[in-house]
């Protein structure tokens, strides 16, 4: 079986679209690229389109791959509790507490900055999402420029 040839998408712009779905909770917007063009579109749950184009009628066909929002690679909460049992294990529990209601990643960055560890968590999250895109990218026969 021939492999699909990987579709082109600048870096800078596939990283906008990811946040952009993740920003909020995983049905609040969505982004899709095209496997023909690479260009990406952009729009909310509500159909608002958030670029000057069109978001064309077969978004739902193979022709195009939806970016995912962080919690499906494994970003969110996940990501916290690993980065919690390697960096402060001794703050496991509380964080598995917070975790369990509203209002937690801002209760785990007052943790964090009462911990002296705001800016460690930054750059390990920054790391764990671009090797996550990364990989996203190579499975999804996207290749990242720029």
């Amino acid at each position: 079986m021939a492999q699909t040839p990987a579709v082109t998408v600048g870096h800078a712009e596939m990283r906008d679209a990811f946040e952009f779905v993740s920003i909020g909770g995983p049905l609040g917007a969505e982004a899709y690229i095209s496997r023909d063009t690479g260009k990406i579109y952009l729009r909310t749950v509500d159909g608002d389109v958030m670029e000057e184009d069109e978001v064309p009628d077969d978004l739902d066909t193979d022709r195009y791959i939806a970016v995912p929002h962080k919690t499906e690679l494994d970003l969110g909460r996940r990501l916290v509790l690993r980065f919690t049992d390697h960096e402060l294990p001794g703050d496991l529990d509380t964080v598995e507490d917070l975790f369990r209601r509203k209002g937690a990643y801002a209760g785990f960055k007052r943790l964090l900055e009462a911990r002296g560890a705001l800016q460690r968590w930054y750059d390990y999250e920054e790391r764990a999402t671009e090797e996550a895109l990364q990989t996203w990218c190579q499975d999804n026969g996207i290749q990242l420029i720029g």
